[in-house]
């Protein structure tokens, strides 16, 4: 009986091992792009920036009939020299990793073990498309749920046009566990419709949790899209901050297209808001996109009336 017990186990064993081995294949996919800025402000300077990232994704489906894929990115960093583990941790070579599995039936859950933040999260990109975190370097985005251990479930779809997320973020040092959730609204041609709840948790000694709020809409008539957005975090025992923007595109041709955007920083007892707009200019052909843009900022310092400005000059290529 031992030794049928030694057999069985060893052909279990082997039957492992080859799963693991076999389990499947990873693919690549990245970009190539290249950037020149030159900014006028605090931050001041001209500088050229390229493309930094892979994606590494594989999966495949299940005996049962789940879907299961695993995704990690290789980001800039892995030459850090950070005393903590945290801190090297952050700007280590895999940056976002995570693995999902799916069906019709569940939907979708993800595990991420860093780069997913809240569901809420998920559709809190401003309608201008987020000028004061992507251009000036002098102004922080409002914090948001930690991007590490989170989870993450898309429901499957309740109704047509209907998508909704929700999250789990787990707690970290000094920071309470928090959830959130997402809804979209696409079931009318050309609209586009999110609300979001999220939370931002807090255990340090004098400073109390955030609840965020999103609202957006965007829609498409013809050649032009208006889209507008707000973001609003109620900071227990601190000043609340208010995110508004909008914008406006317009398509001249399949290649060409020209947008105007505005962002608007809000903070109670604040005397001055923070201001920001932007005009940009794309062309594709091909594979190559070429893009041009101006961007303007008010009150971004603790100077009074504050103001800097920033232009881009960008190609991307598709291969």
């Amino acid at each position: 009986m031992n030794n049928f017990k030694k057999i069985g186990l060893t052909a279990l064993a082997s039957s492992l091992v080859a799963t693991s081995v076999y389990a499947g294949e990873m693919s690549v996919s990245g970009s190539a792009s290249w950037r020149i800025s030159n900014h006028a402000g605090t931050d001041g300077g001209k500088t050229m920036a390229m493309g930094n990232q892979l994606t590494f994704t594989g999966g495949g489906e299940m005996d049962n009939g789940m879907n299961v894929a695993l995704s990690f990115v290789l980001d800039q960093g892995d030459d850090s020299t950070a005393a903590s583990d945290t801190a090297r941790h952050n700007t280590a070579p895999f940056d976002g990793h995570s693995i999902t599995i799916s069906s019709d039936a569940m939907g979708s859950v993800t595990f991420a073990g860093e780069g997913a933040s809240s569901a809420q999260n998920t559709i809190d990109t401003t309608a201008a498309g987020d000028i004061w975190d992507n251009t000036f370097a002098s102004y922080t985005k409002p914090t948001n749920a930690s991007a590490s251990k989170t989870l993450l479930w898309t429901l499957p779809e309740l109704m047509d046009g209907l998508n909704v997320v929700t999250s789990y973020n787990m707690s970290t040092a000094g920071e309470e566990a928090t959830i959130g959730y997402a809804l979209t609204y696409t079931g009318v041609e050309g609209l586009s419709v999110s609300y979001g709840m999220g939370e931002k948790g807090s255990t340090t000694a004098g400073t109390g949790g955030i609840e965020i709020q999103t609202m957006k809409a965007s829609f498409a008539f013809g050649p032009i899209t208006a889209a507008m957005s707000i973001n609003d975090y109620d900071k227990s025992g601190a000043s609340n901050e208010e995110q508004s923007s909008y914008k406006i595109s317009y398509s001249v041709s399949d290649e060409l297209s020209v947008s105007y955007g505005s962002e608007t920083h809000e903070t109670t007892g604040q005397n001055t808001d923070e201001e920001f707009d932007q005009i940009s200019v794309s062309y594709t052909t091909g594979g190559l996109t070429a893009s041009v843009s101006q961007t303007n900022a008010d009150n971004v310092t603790t100077a009074t009336d504050s103001e800097q400005s920033k232009w881009n000059v960008g190609l991307s290529f598709a291969f």
